[in-house]
């Protein structure tokens, strides 16, 4: 939404909005601004959850792999049983199968499980459409 939208929205002037704008930046509590798609664009893909073990003095050169992968939304370190839990994204099923294929072919990683997201039930604020 742009800074005028939002002003109109609002009822207040334009610089009162930038200027509140401003001060959630410079504060930290905005930190950026991103894309995201909507339920049209994000329509026919695939999404994934890939929880993933790692031997822990290859987890950095594992993230490093990973990074290099263009359809992985994210990565976390997470407790318990799996060390990292990826969200990837692809846009058919033989897609998928090549990037877990690329994922598992990642020196240090001893194995993986992978969650195939079906349909979203509940989705909160801010967060993005599946």
């Amino acid at each position: 939404m742009s800074v005028a939208v939002l002003a109109r929205a609002l009822n207040v002037a334009r610089s009162t909005v930038q200027a509140r704008l401003e001060r959630l930046e410079s504060s930290g509590i905005i930190a950026g601004y991103t894309l995201r798609l909507g339920t049209a664009a994000a329509k026919g893909r695939i999404r994934a959850t890939v929880l993933l073990s790692v031997d822990p003095r290859a987890q950095a050169g594992v993230i490093t792999r990973l990074r290099a992968i263009a359809e992985l939304d994210s990565a976390h370190t997470t407790s318990g049983r799996f060390d990292l839990l990826l969200q990837v994204t692809a846009e058919t099923t033989a897609a998928l199968d090549d990037i877990l294929d690329q994922i598992g072919a990642i020196p240090g990683i001893r194995s993986s499980e992978s969650l195939i997201h079906l349909s979203q039930k509940v989705q909160r604020a801010g967060q993005q459409d599946a």
